[in-house]
């Protein structure tokens, strides 16, 4: 991965293009892939909006931008994509009939040394690579959206990817500035997932106890402890608190904790009334347009702060 220059990126939707834009910026020549014509011809249009927060604060100076679009190679000839690709990136829908069909493809047009890294969020990457001739090669690289702003991705490995493909890939990441984060054995949702996903259950289950109300939770949640998560992670919070407490906490607090196996009616009900979130305008919240494009340039623009911060530590 260290003579790696040439990265192939399959689906140039919202992900895929600012994943194949973080490489290009990072000096390689990305060649991206995608079966809509609109897709590519806008390719180059939507990575300059991008990336253009990155160039306002600094983090990217404006002749560099236009170096890195300049590495950006839309295509829909799968076969030439394929053809010289080093390490391929997937970031197609979430369907597992279709990245197996796209698979079996790739692994017939890709040379035998190419790493597939599937940008799957849900999906095992060992049925991934039951599709290909060499499942010691694949691997999933979930990066966290906005892909370009969130600097760890979660390095899943199937039962036979191989420890010299998870080096490479962490090795590369790291080349452009990520954080590879390995997460040893596949399990449903990974890590991220997981903790997001027993969160929201404990969250759900607090608001239809009538133990507060969806607002209150999101504002412990957001300027509470969610504060000290941005700077520790679990175990280092644990770790300051005291493990002594933290011992004593879990005594009085697990027996206590929500373990509903299925969807909850708080989330069920609004799903049946097509309440879907922002997607649908109305969710936990009322989403009308103002309102999403305020909250998404407010969450941004706190990741560009933190990105910063970082680049900042780390020069």
């Amino acid at each position: 991965m260290q003579r790696t220059q040439r990265i192939t990126v399959v689906g140039a939707g919202l992900m895929g293009h600012a994943i194949a834009l973080e490489f290009a910026l990072n000096g390689f020549e990305v060649r991206v892939y995608d079966t809509r014509a609109e897709a590519l011809a806008d390719l180059r249009d939507r990575a300059r909006q991008t990336a253009a927060p990155l160039v306002q604060i600094g983090l990217v100076a404006a002749p560099d931008l236009e170096a890195g679009l300049a590495r950006l190679h839309p295509t829909a000839d799968l076969a030439a994509t394929c053809a010289d690709a080093e390490y391929l990136v997937e970031a197609v829908s979430e369907d597992l009939a279709l990245k197996q069909q796209l698979y079996r493809e790739l692994d017939r047009l890709c040379p035998p040394g190419t790493i597939f890294a599937s940008n799957t969020s849900s999906l095992p990457p060992s049925e991934l690579g039951a599709a290909t001739s060499r499942p010691d090669r694949v691997l999933v690289a979930h990066y966290f959206n906005p892909p370009h702003l969130i600097p760890v991705v979660e390095i899943v490995l199937g039962r036979e990817t191989s420890q010299a493909t998870a080096d490479a890939t962490a090795a590369l990441l790291r080349r452009i500035g990520k954080t590879p984060a390995l997460v040893k054995r596949e399990v449903v949702g990974f890590v991220a997932n997981r903790l997001q996903a027993a969160l929201l259950r404990e969250a759900l289950a607090l608001v239809e106890q009538g133990v507060a109300d969806v607002e209150s939770v999101d504002a412990i949640v957001r300027l509470g402890f969610g504060r000290r998560l941005a700077v520790f992670g679990p175990f280092a919070i644990a770790d300051l608190a005291g493990l002594d407490v933290w011992a004593a906490i879990a005594r009085v607090i697990f027996p206590t904790l929500d373990t509903t196996p299925t969807p909850p009616p708080l989330l069920a009900e609004r799903v049946a009334q097509g309440q879907y979130g922002a997607k649908t305008s109305a969710g936990f919240y009322p989403w009308p347009t103002d309102r999403l494009q305020a909250a998404l340039a407010e969450r941004d623009a706190e990741l560009l702060h933190r990105l910063a911060a970082d680049r900042r530590r780390s020069e």
